[in-house]
C-alpha cells in the first residue's frame, strides 16, 4: 500500500548483518590487526630500534658531558687563590737600601769585619726584614707542595691550578736563591744560614704577638669584670637606695595618713563638743522661756 511502519524497518535492519550503511561489508578487529601486523615490513621495527638506541645513547653522552664539565669547573674555581701569591713589598725595599748603599760607597762581598760599617748593617737589617716576610709564602709552599703533588698524579686538579701551582712554586723558590746570593754578597757565607736565622726570628716575632694579643685580651678580660664590678657595686647600691626611700615614702605615707585620721578625729570631737554647747544653750534657752515674763504666775490656779 506504499505505507513504511518501524517494525518493517527494523525487519530490513536485521535482514543482514554483515554490510553497514554504505554497503562496505564488516570486517572483524582482530582479523584486521593480525593483517596489517603480518603486512608491516620488519624493517620499520628495527628503524624504530635503531632511533631509540640512538636517541638514549645521545642523552647519556650530553649528561656526562655535562657532568664532566661541572667537575672540571669544580677543579678549575677549587682554591682558585691558593696560589694567588706575590712577594712581600719589602723585596722593593732592600733593593732600594742596597742601592742607596751603593751609591753611599758600600760594595759587595766585603766582610764587616768586628766593626760593620752603618751601611753594612743597614743592608743585612733590610734583607733580614725582606727574609722574615718571606717566611709566610716559602711555608705555604712547603705545606701545600706534597698534596699537590699527590693530586697531579691522581689527576685529581685541573691543568690551570697546577699552572698556578708550579709558577707560585717557581716564584718562591727564586726568591729563595735571591736571598741567599744575597746573603753572600753582604756578608760571605750568610746565605747558609739566613734562612734558619729568618725561622727563628720569624717564630720569636709571633710568640710575641700571640703573647701581646693574649695579655690584650687578658686586659680587656680584667677590664671587662672590673666593668661588670662596678655595675653590680651600682646595682647593689641602688637597690638598696631604692629599698631605704621605699620605707621612708612608706612611713611618710603612714605618718600622713595617721596625722588626717587625727585631724579627723579632732574635727569630729570639735563638731561633738559644738552640738554639745548648742543644745546645752537651747536647753537654756528653753529654761530661761519657761521661767521668765512669759511664763506662768503664782497662783494661777489660786
Amino acid at each position: 500500500d506504499g505505507s513504511t511502519t518501524f517494525d518493517d524497518a527494523g525487519a530490513d535492519a536485521n535482514f543482514d548483518n554483515t554490510t553497514d550503511g554504505s554497503g562496505i561489508p564488516n570486517m572483524d578487529e582482530e582479523t584486521t590487526a593480525e593483517e596489517i601486523i603480518k603486512g608491516t615490513d620488519p624493517a620499520l621495527y628495527l628503524a624504530i630500534a635503531v632511533v631509540c638506541f640512538a636517541v638514549i645513547f645521545v642523552f647519556i653522552q650530553i649528561r656526562k658531558k655535562r657532568k664532566s664539565d661541572e667537575i672540571d669547573s669544580f677543579f678549575s674555581n677549587l682554591d682558585g687563590d691558593k696560589f694567588n701569591l706575590q712577594l712581600p713589598g719589602s723585596v722593593d725595599d732592600y733593593y732600594e737600601a742596597k742601592e742607596k748603599c751603593e751609591k753611599a760607597g758600600w760594595e759587595p762581598g766585603q766582610s764587616s769585619g768586628a766593626q760593620p760599617s752603618p751601611h753594612h748593617r743597614a743592608l743585612a737589617q733590610a734583607l733580614m726584614k725582606r727574609c722574615i716576610d718571606d717566611i709566610p709564602i716559602v711555608t705555604h709552599i712547603q705545606r701545600e707542595s706534597p698534596g699537590m703533588n699527590k693530586l697531579y698524579s691522581q689527576s685529581m686538579c685541573s691543568v690551570k691550578q697546577w699552572k698556578s701551582y708550579q709558577a707560585a712554586e717557581a716564584m718562591v723558590s727564586a726568591e729563595v736563591e735571591e736571598v741567599r746570593a744575597e746573603a753572600d754578597e753582604i756578608e760571605p757565607g750568610w746565605s747558609q744560614v739566613i734562612w734558619r736565622q729568618a725561622m727563628q726570628y720569624s717564630q720569636m716575632l709571633k710568640q710575641k704577638e700571640e703573647q701581646a694579643k693574649k695579655a690584650q685580651a687578658e686586659q680587656q678580660r680584667a677590664i671587662a669584670a672590673q666593668q661588670a664590678a662596678a655595675n653590680e657595686k651600682n646595682n647593689a647600691e641602688k637597690a638598696k637606695y631604692d629599698a631605704i626611700k621605699a620605707k621612708v615614702d612608706a612611713e611618710k605615707a603612714r605618718l600622713a595618713n595617721a596625722d588626717q585620721a587625727e585631724k579627723d578625729r579632732a574635727a569630729k570631737a570639735e563638731k561633738a563638743a559644738q552640738e554639745l554647747l548648742k543644745a546645752e544653750e537651747r536647753e537654756k534657752q528653753s529654761k530661761a522661756s519657761f521661767g521668765g515674763k512669759g511664763g506662768m504666775k503664782k497662783g494661777f490656779l489660786g
